[in-house]
């Protein structure tokens, strides 16, 4: 049972089952599904032999694929803390873990856990510190419907690293990019002290010697009538600015004695519409220039002011220094202890070695396999566009600019102009002046007495005159 949640789940009745990808399958392919809505689901492995944080890496590594997609759930894995009493029968949310790894998401918050359980040395308590959230959008592993590969790394110099298929989306030191801080401060707050009852913190005073001035009044209304503004022309003071509506007839089922006397709907004066206004004018108000408000005294610095008050520090009793806290507590099984909106989550190939170089390889025979098979599958790109704006029809719009605009850039600037001896132009003469007219009769007369001589001289020798 879940502490602290309701009778209807608080039990971990979710259902899982071991069965292929819904989509892009590896042929003998199976994997790991959470297949109950709004259900909490435990389900937990034990090691061959517990895992002790010594001098070498730990490389945790496995697969998650949100068939339909996520709307509010988590895909993490638990290392579960070695311990006498560890039952995996009874593994709930309360089971001790040492680390906490993985995708979880709700709403628009998209996160990539990575939690240890720090052990105090002063009082063997133990606390969650969390790592800094990575900077990547993680919005398309939630999406996409895709198998994702989940890595994280942890090194004896105590550095950390996750990964999202095998790219890094965020690494940092376990001492110093953790929340809470593995070490806590030196000095605290004394919680015992408190702040004397004379202790000024006010950084300005209203000045003391002030006098408000004689010709101060405070009484002045902050808004006067304009002494400038005169009833307009034609106002009608004696008409109404709505009147019964003279067509409006009672209801035949109206019963004065359930619903009251009837009264006519109100409906605008038709005698306002041709005048500038109806009813009693009232002189419009403005701003008074003589208005001041209630007078204060202006503001001076203190000259008692002894800055904002805080406890004095005294020595942290449970202060520690931890150089160490790749050190965690030894694990010895791996469980998810999930509750989920959405159902058919995949997991697959969990992984926990210290060789990162070992999970790249069973990586490429595992993960990779289902990423080509996956990308094979894909459609093209026209396909895919096509798709997008089937949900997003405006998109259309967009894809007609983005083809269209360079193919009539292209046609406007490239294509061939016609040359100047492909048309006919008619030739307009221009005007002629009266000088240009008699020197072109001159011309005129002046060929034909040439030609009338030549004609008398082409005759002469054929007729034998002299």
């Amino acid at each position: 049972m879940k502490e602290d949640a309701d009778e209807d789940i608080a039990k971990y009745d979710g259902r899982w089952e071991v069965e292929a990808l819904k989509e892009n399958r590896v042929p003998g392919d199976l994997g790991l599904v959470l297949k109950s809505r709004a259900k909490h689901h435990a389900i937990a492995a034990l090691l061959n032999k517990p895992y002790v944080f010594e001098d070498r890496p730990l490389v945790v590594q496995y697969e998650v694929n949100f068939q339909d997609g996520i709307d509010c759930g988590g895909a993490y894995i638990k290392l579960l803390s070695d311990s006498p009493s560890l039952d995996l029968e009874q593994f709930h949310d309360r089971t001790p873990y040492t680390i906490m790894f993985g995708p979880d998401k709700c709403g628009e918050d998209y996160k990539l856990h990575f939690i240890f359980r720090h052990k105090s040395p002063i009082n063997g308590d133990f606390e969650e510190k969390h790592a800094k959230r990575p900077d990547t959008d993680l919005r398309k592993v939630y999406s996409d419907k895709k198998t994702h590969l989940y890595t994280l790394v942890l090194n004896p110099d105590n550095s950390y690293e996750m990964f999202i298929d095998q790219s890094s989306v965020s690494k940092g030191s376990l001492l110093t990019d953790v929340v809470p801080p593995v070490n806590p401060p030196k000095e605290i707050d004394d919680p015992k002290d408190t702040k004397p009852e004379d202790w000024d913190e006010r950084a300005k005073i209203p000045d003391p010697e002030a006098v408000k001035p004689d010709d101060w009044d405070e009484d002045a209304p902050a808004m006067v009538p304009d002494p400038t503004a005169m009833k307009p022309e034609g106002w009608l003071d004696d008409e109404p600015e709505f009147v019964p509506d003279p067509t409006a007839e009672k209801p035949e089922d109206w019963d004065e004695e359930m619903d009251g006397e009837w009264e006519p709907p109100q409906v605008s004066n038709p005698a306002c519409q041709t005048a500038p206004g109806c009813g009693e004018w009232k002189t419009p108000v403005i701003n008074n220039p003589k208005y001041k408000g209630k007078w204060k005294a202006p503001l001076i610095d203190n000259p008692n002011y002894q800055g904002v008050w805080s406890p004095r520090k005294i020595q942290n009793p449970d202060y520690f220094e931890d150089l160490e806290p790749y050190k965690m507590a030894s694990f010895k099984a791996v469980g998810l202890e999930l509750w989920s909106m959405t159902s058919d989550i995949y997991f697959d190939n969990f992984l926990i070695t210290a060789d990162k170089e070992v999970a790249d390889r069973w990586a490429a025979d595992s993960w990779g396999l289902k990423k080509l098979v996956a990308s094979a599958n894909e459609p093209g790109v026209f396909s895919q566009l096509a798709l997008a704006a089937e949900e997003r029809p405006w998109l259309w719009v967009v894809y007609a600019l983005t083809v269209g605009l360079p193919v009539g850039l292209a046609v406007l600037f490239c294509w061939p102009k016609k040359a100047d001896n492909d048309y006919i132009y008619k030739k307009i003469d221009p005007p002629k002046t009266q000088d240009v007219e008699e020197d072109e009769e001159d011309d005129d007369e002046e060929e034909e007495q040439d030609k009338g001589e030549e004609e008398d001289g082409g005759k002469s020798p054929e007729s034998g005159q002299v």
